[in-house]
């Protein structure tokens, strides 16, 4: 289902959202309004003009008469004029920057006010030749703040999120394969691998020779496209509309299809290792096939496990194929077999209108058990710490834990697992009491304040709590706005192995945390592993495979992921934690 106009709209109700919040005060509840519509369009599981044609919109959570009217007009019209008229209200350009650390809305409003500027080359030089350091509240330490997070945020300008790399790259691979005369087609490159962020899409497609300028012609006349950097007879480069990102489609033979394919997926490390290899076994190894270096005679070309197997290895997952000892293990057939996205059994981290989350816990069973084969989901919503997240308390806790038990008995089967996301205190103590607690099937205990200090003994405070099962995204970077924070991650994983606790993969697109290094340490560690989307609306449950792709970086397999396993395995894992607290 095309979901485009969603996007398109949820776009605009965001920009709308921060145009208000830069105003200021006076504009703070029009700002949370839109915001919240933006994230409600966008969780929408069909195209906004059923819910128009339905008459429906007012029915929507957060959806009301005056952003339903909005709607509307951009269904009728592709636009909305009061958004228009905003955009020329305010620096424009500038409001990306409010999601960066130290660009709050009343610091870019004074650096406009008071220098003119209004545009992000301007605010760059202004802090880099020190014009800025000579505004009030804009002490040596701000501004270097505010550098930092351009570096930091530099990450995904440049580059790209996985989750909105593989959205262009999936776009872009059913546009080509409307046409027959393509025989094969595949993301390569780092999509392909699938690194945290991407920076150019790399396509490969399979072809006879005489239906090449066809298939160049048909991709570079896609509307999807903003401008050719490259047209020649087997590669073309475009810039995308909708990103300004670049892609690179690559044409090929079918006979070279499995060469070209394992040459351009990567990553240079590991070709380069390998090409090693071939070289002091008298082959060469190129994008057009594997050939005896004597005479020249091609041997393979048309598979990938022709190309690995001629040099007596198993093929080796893309996600793996980053030269940290994978060839090593395929020499001797120990690639192990990797988990799965069919694997997963439950997702154990998701959040309803109890707090901050767009669905009720009727709207998430309903849309869970229709589209994803789950056998057990756990509801973690957040605890009364998270103000900004509409965090519960221990009484909203024990009415949920009852909400909760009527739609399983509605049901006829219990699904849906108690929980909660438990605040982690700067003590390391957690916001919601031990009886309360105890009281819940699953307990997350995540940090969502004080990430500038050291949080190791925080974090080992909570992994030393019996009731809690898991900690949620471990190390609070956000992509792109904020570092990870500051602990001795070797100590943490330690004490999370000792105490029976969980180190959870969050699959958010810009958390990605853990991410596949401290996966694999985790990993070899024996730690055990919880892949969770943390949704908090309906499409958000997607974000799973992420998760998964973390995990293969990694080298998990199934075994090593807690959720993989039945619920009655993860009972048991809870008890050995209460048991081993309490001998201590």
């Amino acid at each position: 289902m095309n979901l485009d106009t969603n996007k398109e709209l949820s776009r605009i109700f965001k920009d709308m959202s921060d145009i208000y919040l830069f105003r200021g005060a006076d504009d703070r509840f029009r700002s949370l309004a839109y915001g919240k519509a933006s994230k409600v369009v966008d969780s929408l599981p069909e195209d906004i003009s059923v819910y128009s044609k339905n008459r429906s919109l007012n029915d929507l959570p957060g959806i009301g008469e005056g952003i339903a009217e909005k709607i509307e007009e951009f269904i009728k019209t592709g636009k909305i004029n009061k958004y228009e008229q905003l955009k020329k209200s305010v620096p424009y350009e500038l409001l990306d920057l409010m999601e960066i650390r130290g660009f709050g809305p009343q610091s870019l409003k004074q650096i406009h006010k008071e220098l003119k500027i209004s545009t992000k080359q301007e605010l760059v030089q202004a802090l880099q030749d020190g014009t800025i350091s000579s505004l009030k509240n804009f002490g040596q330490k701000k501004v270097e703040n505010m550098l930092r997070g351009l570096k930091l945020h530099k990450a995904i300008e440049d580059r790209m999120l996985l989750w909105d790399a593989l959205e262009a790259g999936d776009k872009v691979v059913e546009w080509l394969k409307q046409i027959p005369e393509v025989k094969k087609i595949e993301l390569a490159g780092s999509l392909r691998r699938k690194k945290e962020t991407i920076g150019d899409i790399d396509v490969l497609v399979a072809s006879e020779e005489k239906f090449r300028r066809k298939i160049i012609s048909h991709f570079t006349s896609s509307t999807m496209v903003e401008k050719i950097l490259v047209k020649g007879d087997t590669k073309v480069s475009i810039i995308l509309k909708e990103t300004g990102k670049q892609v690179d489609l690559r044409i090929v033979n079918e006979d070279e299809w499995g060469s070209a394919l394992q040459y351009f997926t990567g990553s240079k490390e590991h070709n380069i290792h390998l090409r090693t290899i071939a070289k002091e076994r008298g082959y060469k190894i190129s994008e057009y096939g594997i050939f005896h270096i004597k005479n020249e005679k091609k041997i393979a070309g048309s598979t990938e496990e022709e190309i690995y197997g001629t040099l007596g290895f198993q093929i080796m997952p893309p996600e793996m194929r980053e030269d940290r000892g994978e060839i090593e293990l395929a020499s001797r057939n120990q690639v192990p077999t990797l988990i799965a996205l069919d694997d997963i059994r439950g997702d154990l981290h998701m959040h309803s209108v109890w707090s901050d989350g767009m669905n009720t816990i009727e709207e998430l069973v309903k849309h869970i058990r229709k589209y994803y084969s789950y056998e057990y989901i756990a509801l973690t919503d957040h605890s009364k710490s998270s103000r900004i997240a509409n965090g519960m308390d221990e009484k909203q806790i024990l009415k949920q834990i009852n909400e909760v038990g009527k739609v399983n008995k509605m049901l006829g089967v219990n699904f849906i697992k108690t929980g909660v996301e438990v605040d982690i205190l700067a003590d390391g103590s957690l916001d919601i009491s031990d009886e309360i607690l105890s009281q819940l099937d699953w307990v997350t205990a995540s940090i969502h304040s004080n990430f500038n200090r050291d949080v190791t003994k925080r974090i080992i405070r909570a992994c030393e709590n019996k009731f809690v099962c898991c900690i949620g995204h471990p190390t609070g970077r956000l992509i792109g706005s904020r570092e990870s924070c500051i602990m001795n991650i070797d100590m943490v994983m330690n004490v999370a192995k000792s105490t029976h606790t969980a180190l959870e993969i969050n699959a958010q697109p810009t958390r990605m945390d853990l991410n596949d290094e401290w996966t694999m340490m985790a990993r070899k560690k024996g730690v055990e592993l919880v892949i969770s989307t943390d949704s908090h609306s309906l499409s958000n449950l997607n974000f799973m495979k992420l998760g998964v792709y973390i995990a293969r970086r990694a080298w998990c397999t199934k075994n090593n992921i807690l959720n993989t396993k039945s619920w009655k395995e993860i009972e048991l894992f809870r008890e050995r934690k209460l048991k081993h607290i309490e001998l201590l």
